[in-house]
């Protein structure tokens, strides 16, 4: 528990730090069904529905939902129940700018409270009518953007924490190998409810995502829809399944193609295609070198067969399933890999005739190089 006080503090720490040196006094985070922000999750360790304001001087009060799970999961100066303020936003954050007003002097003046760049227009202008004594702003690039910009970079906590996460991924990953092997009349039904019993018996909070299992006849979708159905999945053809694992929140993503032949020779170079792409890219994925060179370089695969990605070769993971960075063609030309970024690396390709295939790998980049965290193939039968 005190492992955990020292992570979480060192996270607000730095938010703050920067708070400071941008003149905000509080800043507001909130987390709840109309809007969800792990933020919450990332500065406190609280899972879900939850007001946090941090004050500039490092003091946190979070105020819950749920004051009883709180009590074993969050990590804040002061828990304050929900229900002490009618469970009301608004009420909420007066009632503790006005704790802040009684116990911090404040020598500059002006006191400025950042709300989320989500908020509606007209929310915040009932922040602004009814908040007195302090300058309510909410803009881009501010405080809660560089929440952002510091969860894309994973600390050791977190590291593991997703790394068992694909620990468990890597597991199903193995039975589901055996069990396709030796059952020729698997559907997409049984392996996405396979997946879901399996990580919630080792422990996992929950699939990272709804599961995406397609088989020959819907792989040709990026994302199949709906996720899985009573088809058939495994048999002859091409087919797909994107699935991962949230574990203490952090989430792992994953998709394997199972290839069970006889393949036509235009099915077999969509597979060749993509472990090329897979393999070549990862030479890419080094700290120091630019995002967007690993996703030219598989443009650059694809088009030479005349073939083109119809989505980014990959994304951050973490607390959300996609977050910072990206990769792709839109990514900055001088934005770079750091130490501490876990991406998926996940080429892939989709016919209308032929199926699709995708190949999605979690990588951690080090100091030096990077780190496969998970075992995912294309697995020939």
């Amino acid at each position: 528990m005190k492992e955990l006080d020292s992570i979480f503090r060192a996270r607000r720490e730095k938010v703050c730090a920067y708070m400071k040196e941008h003149d905000i006094q509080a800043a507001i985070f909130h987390d709840s069904e109309d809007g969800r922000d792990v933020s919450v999750r990332y500065l406190t360790g609280h899972p879900n529905d939850a007001v946090l304001v941090l004050h500039s001087s490092g003091h946190s009060v979070l105020v819950p939902w749920d004051v009883n799970l709180a009590s074993q999961k969050a990590h804040a100066d002061r828990v304050l129940p929900y229900t002490d303020y009618n469970r009301d936003y608004l009420t909420t954050v007066k009632a503790v700018l006005a704790l802040f007003d009684g116990e911090f002097k404040n020598d500059a003046g002006e006191k400025k409270a950042a709300l989320p760049d989500a908020t509606t227009h007209v929310e915040f202008l009932k922040f602004k009518n009814e908040v007195k004594g302090w300058d309510i702003f909410c803009t881009e690039n501010s405080v809660h953007d560089f929440v952002e910009e510091c969860r894309a970079v994973k600390d050791e906590y977190e590291i593991q924490c997703t790394k068992n996460a694909c620990a468990i991924t890597d597991e199903m990953t193995d039975e589901i190998e055996r069990m396709v092997k030796s059952n020729p009349s698997l559907t997409e039904t049984d392996i996405a409810l396979f997946a879901e019993r399996y990580l919630r018996s080792k422990g996992a909070e929950r699939t990272s995502f709804d599961t995406l299992a397609a088989g020959p006849q819907r792989s040709f979708a990026i994302h199949a829809f709906p996720g899985y159905t009573g088809g058939p999945w495994g048999c002859q053809g091409l087919s797909i399944l994107d699935y991962g694992v949230c574990y203490e929140g952090y989430a792992s993503d994953c998709t394997i193609t199972v290839a069970k032949g006889p393949l036509n020779k235009e099915q077999e170079k969509l597979l060749d295609l993509v472990q090329t792409a897979a393999e070549e890219c990862r030479k890419l994925y080094m700290p120091g070198k630019k995002i967007i060179d690993a996703a030219r370089k598989a443009d650059e695969i694809f088009a030479a067969a005349g073939k083109k990605m119809p989505h980014g070769l990959g994304h951050g993971t973490g607390l959300e399933i996609h977050e910072s960075p990206f990769i792709s063609m839109r990514a900055a030309e001088d934005q770079v890999f750091v130490p501490g970024n876990i991406i998926t690396l996940e080429p892939g390709l989709y016919d209308p005739e032929l199926g699709g295939t995708r190949l999605e790998n979690d990588v951690l980049i080090t100091p030096d190089s990077n780190e496969i965290l998970t075992r995912s193939r294309i697995m020939y039968l």
